[in-house]
């Protein structure tokens, strides 16, 4: 694997993570009894995206070791993946 290819893959596990995580601890401002004219009720009170930033690096590095060192030990290839169709010999 390149350190190209590894990084797209990091990147789509790193974003696909966050947007599991954004909800999780969320009050909003109807849920806290506070909120200022003009804002949405469901408003984040304190959003805390910089902790979140940190949980989903944390579990998207988790989840790329893992995936790598199951790709790396040869328990899953490409080889190993059923075919939609049989392949083209040329």
């Amino acid at each position: 694997m390149s350190i190209t290819l590894g990084a797209a893959i990091y990147f789509i596990i790193w974003w696909t993570v966050l947007f599991a995580v954004l909800p999780w601890g969320v009050r909003s401002q109807h849920e806290a009894g506070v909120g200022d004219a003009g804002t949405d009720p469901g408003a984040p009170v304190l959003p805390q995206l910089f902790k979140k930033v940190i949980v989903t690096t944390v579990i998207s590095a988790i989840l790329f070791a893992g995936g790598y060192a199951v790709w790396k030990a040869g328990w899953v290839s490409l080889d190993s993946l059923p075919m939609p169709y049989a392949p083209v010999k040329l």
